[in-house]
């Protein structure tokens, strides 16, 4: 039986347009995929075809080895008849001798034996020697063919190891040129899919840059639009609306005439709505929590379902329950003066008359929190009373009273700067301390606010720590559990609605390092150079690597149709030494000749496929490097633009920065200037005051003169009557 090796199909191998395709879409990649997985199973199927013909072939071995043995064991027993025979034959000559002998003897005496027994000892003698020479001749025929066999089976063990060895030559070089194509395959599969990755990367950033540049002049569009409805806007307002402002009679300049500004009016409303936003969250906020406190003092340390709650509770319950008499009126107050404030009207301090209607409610709910404050109190020392109030619990309590406090106390401190700011629209004051009250003022609310934030804040968070602490007590309900999460909730309501007016400000070493981050964009761009140079040489290496592997691909390619040619000729010469044919000596001469003749065309074919794929790849990069430098120059195109943009940008920065600078000095001055006014007006009140004090001093002593005068006056005129 014929070795298997030859029956090994021919697996088609990727060419170098199948392999190249690193720029072509992800679907080729799932057919190359394909194809590579069919590749592996036909690579498998000839392993297994060729373990199962090297298996038969080692049985066939073992057969002609077991048949071998039994030539051999038949050889031996016919040895062995034959040393018996020739041991027969030897004795049957001694026998004849001896009766030979005997019979010359006989003959000496006179005793000679019978014609027919003479007759009978010749023919046996005839037979006997034709018996001898036949065996000699069977034992020659037999030794020569003894002798060719085992010649026979030298050569073919001989030849049958060649084979095997040769097998498996063959076998590990396709293995090795499976798993070189294989791990080759899968690289080149690795670059093409980084490569797209790369491409689609970039594709990506090219498309951000272009929507940043649609944005950018869509954004100056929108800019210069703005910007001429501005102008026509503010030339219209002068045209319409001049400030007043006497030129002829300098005096008529110092009424106190506010001028109108309607960009002043919509600011103004804006930011009453957004401060009417925040006020009614409040209100819903502390509607909640003073509902469900009052629902807590029901339930908790006694509910009031099973047992009457003690007295100091019930008064604080009662007063609880009045809690939207006092806060609803805070948003009505406030939205009525959100109405009032219109495009038409002049919005200052002393036209906003509902802002004294907004701050006499401000102060009854102060008020309504001051009467609450002692209940609150107690109502927590009750609380730490109770038989089952741990020492964390009662540490709790604590915090929470201090807490409240603090709430109430900034509560008191919002209705002093909110009447403040009332006072206005009822009294007259100068300008320029109004204007310094004002200012004043609002600095001490927002900090106000903040610190009602933090205040609430802190309560918010032990009030959660104590529900956590409750929540271990035995005595326990759903009805207490279900009450405490709505009052976190309404806390935590609560703390949301006062921390939306604080704003979220930049850290101050954020802001440096954003600034250093500015000041050095030009490192940052040449770093980027320097990456992207990095980059592209990195990408013509692996594309240089990329060639050298396809390169070697086409060459192993070539290889392998030449070995599986040269064991297709190895299994012809082997099945024609193992047929007998008298004429493979010269089957063999003439398939290495042929094999010579092939080596010289495969190094034309090499140096032709090598030329050919080079000539492909020069017109490939030719294409890439036009398209490359297309991009290229509409990148240059696009950096100027931007450098551009960056340059414009740096000047309007550095313009603003001088504008901050000169209002910093501006603010500097007024600072001073107010510092100096202020000194002023407190050294001209303690002047009036003095002349005051002289001017009453000496009225009271016009008026003593003036009485004893009029007393002497009387006392003359009795004095005249009398005479």
């Amino acid at each position: 039986m014929l070795p298997a090796y030859h029956k090994l199909p021919c697996v088609p191998i990727l060419t170098t347009d199948d392999v190249l395709c690193c720029h072509v879409p992800c679907l080729n990649i799932f057919s190359v995929f394909s194809q590579l997985r069919a590749q592996n199973q036909v690579l498998k199927k000839a392993v297994v075809d060729e373990q199962a013909n090297s298996a038969s072939l080692k049985e066939q071995l073992k057969q002609r080895d077991q048949s071998l043995r039994k030539q051999e064991q038949e050889m031996d027993s016919l040895s062995f008849r034959n040393q018996q025979l020739a041991k027969r034959v030897e004795l049957l000559q001694e026998e004849l001798a001896a009766s030979e002998a005997k019979g010359k003897k006989g003959k000496t005496k006179g005793d000679s034996p019978s014609q027919h027994g003479l007759q009978t000892q010749s023919v046996f003698d005839e037979d006997l020697q034709k018996k001898i020479e036949e065996n000699e001749r069977l034992h020659i025929q037999f030794y020569e063919a003894d002798e060719k066999h085992r010649r026979q089976e030298a050569e073919l063990r001989a030849r049958l190891e060649e084979l095997e060895k040769d097998s498996e030559q063959h076998q590990g070089v396709v293995d090795g040129l499976t798993t070189k194509y294989m791990e080759t395959i899968e690289r080149l599969q690795g670059d093409k899919a980084r490569l797209e990755v790369k491409a689609q990367t970039l594709e990506r950033e090219a498309k951000e840059c272009r929507m940043r540049t649609e944005e950018c002049q869509q954004q100056l569009r929108r800019c210069q639009s703005e910007l001429n409805r501005q102008v026509k806007q503010s030339s219209s307002v002068i045209q319409e609306k001049v400030p007043f402002n006497d030129t002829k009679f300098s005096d008529y300049n110092s009424l106190n005439v506010p001028p109108h500004n309607r960009r002043h009016q919509l600011k103004a409303r804006d930011v009453a709505g957004q401060a009417l936003s925040f006020l009614q969250d409040l209100v819903a906020a502390l509607l909640n929590f003073h509902s469900y406190t009052e629902q807590r003092v029901h339930i908790y340390p006694l509910d009031s379902s099973i047992e009457p709650i003690s007295p100091l509770n019930q008064k604080f319950s009662q007063y609880l329950h009045e809690n939207a008499a006092f806060v609803r009126p805070l948003e009505d107050s406030f939205l009525q003066l959100h109405q009032s404030i219109t495009e038409d009207t002049v919005t200052v301090l002393e036209t906003v008359v509902k802002l004294k209607s907004f701050a006499d409610n401000f102060s009854s709910y102060t008020h309504f929190l001051q009467k609450i404050l002692p209940y609150q109190l107690k109502s927590l020392e009750e609380e730490c009373e109770a038989t089952l109030c741990t020492a964390a619990l009662t540490a709790k309590n604590q915090e929470l009273q201090s807490d409240m406090k603090r709430v109430t106390s900034v509560f008191e401190k919002l209705q002093n700067y909110i009447n403040l700011l009332a006072l206005p629209s009822m009294l007259s004051f100068d300008s320029l301390c109004l204007k310094t009250l004002t200012s004043a003022v609002f600095t001490q609310l927002a900090a106000c606010l903040h610190s009602l934030h933090d205040a609430i804040k802190e309560m918010s968070k032990h009030y959660n720590q104590k529900a956590s602490l409750e929540q271990e007590l035995p005595t326990v309900t759903q009805k207490l559990c279900t009450t405490t999460e709505c009052l976190l909730g309404s806390l935590g309501s609560l703390t949301n609605s006062t921390g939306k007016p604080r704003p979220q400000s930049v850290p101050y070493r954020e802001a440096l390092s954003n600034r250093r981050i500015l000041t050095s964009s030009t490192e940052s761009r040449e770093g980027l150079t320097q990456q992207v140079q990095q980059s592209q040489e990195k990408i013509a290496r692996l594309e240089q690597e990329k060639e050298h592997w396809l390169l070697e691909a086409q060459l192993g390619k070539v290889r392998l149709e030449k070995e599986n040619q040269r064991i297709a000729d190895l299994e012809a010469q082997l099945a024609a030494a193992l047929g007998g044919s008298p004429n493979s000596q010269t089957a063999a001469a003439s398939t290495l000749s042929a094999q010579s003749h092939e080596e010289v065309g495969d190094e034309e074919s090499r140096e032709q496929l090598i030329k050919t794929h080079y000539m492909a790849r020069v017109g490939e990069l030719t294409t890439q490097l036009q398209i490359s430098d297309s991009k290229a120059v509409h990148f240059h195109s696009e950096c100027r633009a931007l450098a551009k943009r960056l340059a414009i940008a740096e000047k309007s920065r550095e313009t603003l920065s001088e504008e901050v600078k000169l209002a910093n000095q501006n603010i500097t001055r007024l600072q001073d200037e107010l510092a100096t006014t202020k000194r002023s007006y407190e050294d001209q009140l303690s002047m009036m005051s003095d002349h005051l004090c002289s001017m009453n001093e000496t009225l009271s002593k016009q008026r003593e003169e003036i009485d004893t005068l009029k007393l002497g006056s009387k006392g003359n005129a009795k004095k005249n009557k009398s005479r």
